[in-house]
């Protein structure tokens, strides 16, 4: 007598240096609820180690503390740490840190269920370990997606890379006479770099205040209420 064939209805689980589909990444995904960060970049599974405060967390936080000023005086826009893009069907990153304007304010990503769909405007990782995917096939990722802005803070070497999109490719962004990186897409979004990364807040936070201050930010949040559409009820 023939028996029946039996399908099995396990997940496999991710494991680091899987190449797979990003349907595929996701049902794993979603099956493991304990893994914390997991990411598919150009096919590729990449599964972080432990975390270190000194060289990660520490610098993270400083990060997403300098964006969510910013934001907090850029009323159309949001930002968030560790948020999965759904960028194309070869890549689903977790950016340290995203900052981009709200759909309803003409932005360019889409919210599918909570997820973001589509390419921030800004993304920043704090690359200690990981720094030769960020700046290699994680780069590349973000550069063929059309990410406007690219951020990377490369602590073992003590530098900010801050890449701007221009016709079609990356370019790093040069620092003014006074050393300060000025954001081409966010008006008054700019950072002492050296402040950074002696991890001089206040020096950071006074700086940043002048780019509030200025008129282009001023210039920026009324075109940010002029393009706001609000959702359909």
């Amino acid at each position: 007598m023939n028996m029946p064939l039996q399908t099995s209805l396990r997940v496999l689980p991710l494991q680091n240096g899987d190449r797979l589909t990003r349907d595929e990444f996701e049902r794993r995904y979603f099956a493991m609820p304990h893994v914390n960060k997991a990411e598919l970049i150009e096919g590729i599974v990449y599964m972080p180690s432990p975390v270190n405060h000194e060289f990660h967390s520490g610098p993270h936080a400083d990060l997403v503390w300098w964006t969510t000023n910013y934001r907090v005086h850029t009323p159309g826009l949001d930002s968030g740490d560790n948020a999965t893009v759904r960028l194309d069907l070869d890549n689903e990153p977790q950016p340290d840190v995203l900052l981009f304007i709200k759909p309803s304010h003409g932005g360019r990503i889409v919210l599918d269920e909570g997820y973001i769909t589509g390419s921030p405007e800004l993304v920043a990782e704090v690359s200690a370990s990981t720094a030769s995917i960020d700046m290699g096939m994680k780069l590349t990722a973000y550069q063929r997606n059309n990410m406007l802005e690219y951020i990377v803070w490369r602590v073992y070497d003590e530098a900010v890379d801050w890449f701007v999109m221009r016709d079609g490719d990356f370019t790093p962004l040069v620092p003014d006479s006074s050393g300060i990186l000025k954001s081409a897409n966010f008006p008054g979004l700019w950072l002492d770099v050296a402040a950074m990364l002696r991890r001089d807040l206040a020096a950071v936070l006074t700086v940043l205040n002048q780019g509030l201050a200025s008129p282009e930010h001023a210039a920026f949040v009324a075109k940010l209420q002029a393009a706001f559409k609000p959702n359909p009820a």
